[in-house]
């Protein structure tokens, strides 16, 4: 039996990621606590930013907005999103979020089940401006990372 343990992160423990836009922070992940069901984090996105459109194949996505007014586009379909809200996206949804207010918004967020390797657990489906990305590099990327777990 493996002993398990509490663990404790702090924001400023955490690098942002500001490759997708916003500033995620996987805070409790199986890198910084061990943990093998998900992983949760926050997202901070300032007015006007956004954080590019993309999907989760092995994932539902939990979000609980703590503070700030975000749009989420769920499979193109835009939705407002306010304080205190809570929003479940299913595995396989594209989404983005957008702060559409004129202070900052954050996000906590918890994605579970993990995916079978970490590079299988998001696939983007656009760049941080925008740009599209073509659905046959989701394909190449994810069939070479899918040979790669299994050899």
């Amino acid at each position: 039996m493996i002993d398990r343990h509490p663990g404790i992160v702090d924001l400023s423990e955490v690098e942002p990621n500001t490759r997708r836009g916003g500033d995620l922070r996987a805070m409790l992940t199986p890198t910084t606590v061990g943990s093998t069901s998900g992983f949760m984090g926050v997202a901070i996105v300032q007015p006007g930013d956004r954080i590019a459109e993309h999907y989760h194949p092995y994932s539902e996505e939990f979000i609980y907005v703590v503070c700030g007014q975000l749009e989420v586009d769920l499979d193109g379909e835009p939705h407002p999103l306010q304080p205190e809200q809570g929003l479940l996206i299913p595995a396989h949804m594209r989404h983005r979020f957008r702060n559409v207010g004129r202070v900052e918004a954050r996000m906590v967020f918890h994605l579970g089940p993990l995916a079978p390797s970490p590079p299988l657990g998001h696939v983007d489906t656009e760049d941080a401006d925008g740009v599209p990305i073509p659905v046959e590099a989701h394909e190449v990327a994810a069939t070479a990372e899918r040979s790669r777990v299994s050899s």
